[in-house]
């Protein structure tokens, strides 16, 4: 959509087509439907959240950043608040929102929209782009042709890998598609156990074949197959690869990530003097929230109705030791229809970062999703997207037929 109305804006005749009987459906359930649409970080901290280069995204940000996305939808209507961690939201909280005023933007300016039409070659002679024939054999030619679709994840949205095959078509590079930004499975039935249980103000831990590769503070959520929730979707974007390569991956859980081993001790040793009566089922009530507690003891051998008077040095060193290091083995990824996001794509080392076109086809553009690029949650993933295409859009509109 912003490329489109960039290119038409420039003075191009632009048509955008979209397969699906209408467009932006992915867009419409972002954010759980809220549509976290960008984030207003510095661009130096925004690209330490994106990968695996950064560095490509550096004139994009630099011609089209978060404030003037928060500027384009002020004059296209929708009105924007910032909430914790710099997310910005519609003020309305509704997805459709952000839809309508791009569609409305789009329609101003003079794009034609076909929907329930899906591009799937592309015309292209002497390295140059020539036009697209669609799955029907219809053709359309023209001298340039925006790539925007998106990767693999949600594909009821539409977002099916076709960009991918058109890429490969034209020659270039394609970085094996992944699951990312997705909840993860894990061995065993303690999550099952705890489904439901939300955490927050927890860290967790990433250990791969026995060393630690990584951490993230925040929340999660236990569900009947696994882990999910902020932090999770983050780790799972970050160790993805190490996932599917089937490496031993533990998602450590540190319960009290404020309190360091000793001061974690002192605070048992406080806590099991002034409650020596209770029993120790009782006790770790105080240390963790009441539905774990069952699996706690289980882990820990110890008997629940024990007495905090009676633990003795050693099972006070396994209750510390647990309660920052609770581990779950993961044993693999979630599917495409729950990944927010999609790893891999169009290798960027083939694409201009300045124009977004191909440098191995003139007039083929990339933006957006398909290309190699992902970030963290918390509306990175969209700005790629819109300053991507935003970029794409005005520099496609020289090329003639």
């Amino acid at each position: 959509m912003m490329a489109a109305g960039m290119s038409t804006r420039q003075g191009a005749r632009t048509l955008l087509l979209e397969k699906m009987e209408r467009p932006c459906r992915k867009l419409m359930i972002t954010g759980k439907g809220r549509c976290n649409l960008t984030n207003i970080v510095a661009i130096s901290e925004f690209l330490k959240h994106t990968g695996p280069d950064s560095r490509f995204l550096r004139y994009s940000f630099s011609e089209f950043f978060s404030e003037d996305l928060i500027r384009f939808f002020k004059e296209n209507g929708v009105e924007t608040i910032t909430e914790r961690g710099g997310r910005v939201f519609p003020a309305s909280e509704k997805a459709v929102d952000i839809v309508d005023g791009l569609i409305r933007w789009v329609k101003k300016s003079g794009v034609q929209i076909t929907t329930g039409k899906k591009a799937a070659e592309l015309i292209i002679h002497d390295q140059k782009i020539k036009g697209v024939i669609l799955s029907d054999g219809e053709e359309y030619h023209c001298g340039s042709v925006i790539v925007c679709t998106g990767g693999k994840s949600y594909p009821a949205t539409g977002s099916t890998g076709d960009g991918y095959l058109l890429a490969q078509q034209a020659g270039h590079h394609v970085i094996s598609p992944r699951q990312a930004l997705v909840p993860v499975e894990t061995a065993g039935n303690q999550a099952q156990q705890l489904q439901g249980l939300s955490l927050k103000n927890v860290q967790v831990n990433v250990w791969v074949d026995g060393k630690k590769k990584g951490e993230a503070f925040g929340e999660m959520l236990f569900t009947h197959f696994g882990l999910t929730g902020p932090i999770i979707l983050t780790l799972s974007r970050q160790f993805n690869d190490d996932i599917l390569s089937l490496k031993k991956v533990i998602f450590s859980i540190d319960f009290k990530p404020a309190l360091d081993d000793k001061k974690l001790d002192l605070r048992l040793l406080r806590d099991f003097a002034e409650h020596g009566k209770m029993q120790f089922s009782s006790l770790a009530k105080l240390l963790l929230p009441q539905k774990i507690v069952p699996l706690f003891c289980e882990q820990l051998k110890i008997h629940p109705d024990k007495l905090g008077n009676q633990l003795n040095a050693e099972e006070r060193k396994r209750i510390r030791l647990l309660l920052k290091n609770f581990p779950f083995e993961v044993t693999g990824l979630r599917s495409y229809n729950e990944a927010v996001i999609t790893a891999g794509g169009v290798d960027t080392k083939e694409v201009n970062p300045v124009t977004m076109e191909s440098k191995m086809v003139s007039g083929l553009f990339f933006a957006g999703e398909v290309l190699n690029l992902d970030a963290d949650t918390g509306g990175y993933n969209l700005q790629i997207a819109f300053s991507t295409g935003w970029v794409a859009g005005k520099s496609s509109y020289r090329i003639k037929i």
